[in-house]
């Protein structure tokens, strides 16, 4: 091919592969713009449809854009000096547009399957490869309103409500009004009068969705001090209102969390929206918020980009993770840095029953399941490479003898070639040894409301056990052990029946028929080994979850379609119908 025609070739695929880009971005945007008709129709279960579908979405849009590729490069589709040509031409155009990182990473998608399909050495295409920045990128702003206070805070919410008016009336409209300025009050009370103190509110443009409530998301700047500003709204029956004002930083930090379902949200760009909200929760990892906010290959991105920084100039090493070692799943950490990684075991010990294909289908479940605050955001890596060094002796003798169908050496690095990543939490049966009394029973509360919530969603974390759930930074009890997780509406919950004979209570084995749905809440207790007053306190809370009525109920629930919706939020100051502080968000 002439050299003419070899460029023009290397500049069409450049294209094409930002027109995939461009075509998924529009497709994304289109299933997103559908959320504030979803809301003021109340039209919950579409809502549902959509954030699957567009969960599915990247996959889909990195193979369309992986066959027309094929078409263009025919035989030069393996010709890795011409792709590399066409990464360099690539970048030198999308380097300062605005969300261009994120383009990137739907090339780097691309590439990636492509040498996958040619047998290319894992190793070459590794879902981390290229993720390092040298420079920070050029960052673009979101869109946002400015709402100086001339006049009073009152006039400003008046305007801010007016403004963000939905289909859909306000029931109360003056009542919504006089709601947030008592919660704006709230927060500015030590700084003196409130008209004088406040001096704007300043609201991001678009409009939050997330399950059945809408949000809108700013900043509240009075006297030298700012906070964030939430408001989240409600569409019941008879009209919109304004259910809560959220405030407090770590409120807003657990709504845009990870163990929340993602935000839909029509934001342009999406990096603005997320220097916007890094602004009032500077906690909060970048790749959290694109994750939250729907993006999650640029999340997973970010959590690389991150980490690899860090790895680099730390000076720790990888151990195991604190807690029980699992029989399903091998997981290690990097003391300093607040992730753990988990590769699956090669062989399950008693009594575990699943696969390893079942194993990543609960995953990749819980990966499109409304997480209702309870289940951790799992981000997974495929050929990740470590250096050696960085690695306790122990630990990689375990790593080759228990999981060496998926970790190898190769030179100074050790290879996984499937792991998953999360948040790293204080396992629970560890907390409740090492923390206060109150603090312990709070988090035994937690659990209870825990299991609670998550049946709300339709799941049934299978094992109980303490081990299999952490506790948040916020105290916020997490449920991340996924392998036996089921349907409430696939179970059969039982009461256990009488013995006929007293010998029959006595015996190792059950007396009676037991099917692999049957559950028997009665026995729930026997997972649960806490010492007589947190055991009491427990029973008094949540001595329901120990009957079969109980989740007869809420399976009756979901077969119906009524289950309630988890808030995700639970101050009583935030809130405007008080509700208990162990249940919602945390």
């Amino acid at each position: 091919m002439a050299q003419q025609s070899l460029q023009d070739l290397i500049r069409l695929a450049a294209a094409g592969i930002h027109d995939g880009f461009t075509n998924y971005n529009n497709n994304y945007r289109r299933i997103t713009q559908r959320a504030r008709h979803r809301f003021e129709q109340r039209d919950w279960a579409g809502a549902r449809r959509d954030l699957a579908e567009r969960i599915e979405l990247y996959d889909k849009s990195v193979q369309r854009t992986l066959g027309a590729l094929r078409g263009m490069l025919d035989a030069h589709i393996d010709d890795l000096g011409i792709w590399r040509a066409i990464r360099v031409l690539y970048w030198s155009r999308v380097d300062d547009v605005p969300d261009g990182e994120f383009s990137k990473t739907f090339f780097n998608s691309v590439y990636r399957d492509v040498l996958r399909s040619l047998d290319i050495d894992p190793t070459q295409v590794s879902d981390t490869a290229d993720v390092v920045s040298p420079e920070q990128p050029q960052r673009h702003p979101a869109r946002q309103h400015n709402y100086i206070n001339w006049y009073s805070v009152q006039d400003i919410v008046a305007r801010i409500l007016g403004d963000f008016r939905f289909d859909n009336r306000y029931v109360d409209f003056d009542g919504d009004v006089a709601f947030v300025v008592a919660g704006i009050q709230r927060v500015v009370a030590d700084a003196g009068e409130l008209d004088e103190a406040v001096r704007r509110i300043e609201v991001m443009q678009d409009i939050f969705y997330q399950t059945s409530r809408a949000f809108v998301v700013g900043q509240l700047f009075w006297a030298d001090q700012s906070c964030p500003f939430v408001l989240a709204f409600e569409n019941r029956e008879d009209g919109v209102r304004v259910e809560a004002v959220l405030t407090n930083p770590d409120d807003v930090s657990v709504l845009f969390g990870f163990t929340r379902s993602y935000f839909m949200c029509d934001v342009e760009p999406v990096e603005g929206a997320v220097d916007f909200i890094k602004s009032m929760l500077p906690r909060k990892p970048l790749d959290e918020l694109y994750t939250i906010l729907g993006r999650a290959r640029q999340g997973k991105t970010e959590r690389a980009r991150s980490f690899y920084r860090h790895l680099a100039d730390c000076e720790d090493h990888f151990v195991h993770a604190p807690g029980d070692r699992g029989l399903v799943m091998l997981v290690f950490t990097l003391p300093s840095y607040d992730l753990v990684f988990k590769v699956i075991r090669d062989n399950f010990g008693h009594p575990k029953n699943v696969s390893h294909d079942e194993v990543k289908k609960k995953y990749k479940f819980v990966f499109n399941h409304d997480r209702a605050g309870r289940l951790i955001d799992t981000q997974e890596f495929r050929n990740i490479e470590f250096p050696l060094h960085k690695f306790a002796p122990e630990l990689i003798e375990e790593m080759l003898s228990s999981t060496s169908h998926t970790v190898r050496i190769d030179g100074d690095q050790l290879v996984i070639d499937h792991l998953y990543s999360e948040r790293r939490l204080t396992p629970l049966n560890l907390f409740l040894q090492d923390y206060e009394r109150e603090q312990a029973r709070l988090a035994l509360l937690d659990y209870g409301q825990a299991i609670k919530d998550l049946a709300m969603t339709n799941i049934f974390p299978g094992d109980l056990l303490l081990k299999n759930f952490g506790v948040s930074r916020h105290g916020r009890v997490i449920f991340y052990d996924y392998d036996e997780l089921t349907l409430v509406t696939d179970c059969e919950f039982r009461e256990v029946p009488e013995a006929l004979y007293p010998e029959d209570e006595l015996r190792a084995e059950s007396w009676f028929y037991v099917s692999a749905r049957d559950i028997f809440p009665e026995e729930f207790m026997r997972f649960i080994a806490v010492e007589p007053r947190l055991r009491e306190a427990f029973l008094d809370a949540h001595g329901d979850l120990l009957t079969a009525d109980y989740w007869r109920s809420i399976k009756r629930l979901h077969l119906e379609n009524r289950a309630p919706e988890v808030a995700p939020y639970y101050r009583l100051g935030a809130r405007r119908d008080a509700v208990d502080p162990g249940q919602g968000e945390a």
